[in-house]
């Protein structure tokens, strides 16, 4: 009787501190306010954060200063097939250099510390902060140990187009990711030219003709 209501508690605590972890989820406040919190853990003397959007510079963050940096004509975004792109310049022993890639912006961020160091860097991977829905795939939350980022990801170009949302563990002292789990698709669109699409499928079997009943010839 003891070890049974023992482990009824223990087991009421686990979900109590499931969900309360649950009711703590953050959305991310969109992608200049995640690229704010960059921390750089290399030796920098300046950097500034540039959004380009129309051919129109502007800068979004600077720390350290002043960085006498060029305009650049290409970026990284965090949401894919966006107009706009972002980079960064930063100025390290004498040197501008800049970031105008996922590959570099990782290298940039460095050890991870915060969840949206920890969103830029999984964007390397192909996940991303869907700002459009955030619910299911632009939020987090965490504990003394880890962060539990809700992303999307582009899984299908072709038809039809498809967004899938996943949870990911990254561990806060490591930055590896110890868990993927794979919540299903949340956006899934046809167009006219989807062979596949179940309501052009549709149209094109009311369409098909009938085969017209065979004529019986009497013999005489």
């Amino acid at each position: 009787m003891m070890k049974t209501a023992i482990r009824s508690i223990t087991l009421i605590c686990i979900l109590l501190g499931f969900l309360g972890y649950s009711q703590n989820k953050k959305n991310f406040s969109g992608i200049p306010n995640i690229l704010q919190q960059i921390i750089p853990n290399d030796r920098i003397d300046s950097w500034v954060l540039v959004y380009n959007t129309y051919g129109k510079n502007q800068e979004i963050k600077t720390s350290g200063g002043k960085t006498d940096y060029t305009p650049q004509f290409s970026g990284f975004d965090l949401f894919p097939e966006e107009d706009s792109f972002y980079y960064i310049a930063y100025a390290s022993g004498g040197k501008i250099n800049y970031i105008t890639d996922l590959e570099g912006l990782k290298k940039f961020v460095g050890k991870i510390d915060n969840a949206e160091e920890a969103a830029i860097v999984l964007t390397a991977e192909g996940y991303m902060v869907d700002e459009e829905f955030k619910d299911v795939a632009g939020n987090y939350y965490e504990d003394a140990a880890n962060y539990y980022l809700d992303l999307g990801k582009l899984t299908s170009k072709e038809c039809p187009y498809q967004k899938t949302h996943y949870t990911l563990t990254v561990n806060k002292a490591t930055g590896a990711v110890s868990n993927v789990k794979d919540n299903g698709t949340y956006i899934e669109l046809y167009n006219k030219k989807c062979a596949n699409n179940p309501r052009l499928l549709k149209i094109q079997k009311k369409e098909e003709p009938k085969d017209e009943p065979k004529k019986s010839t009497k013999r005489k």
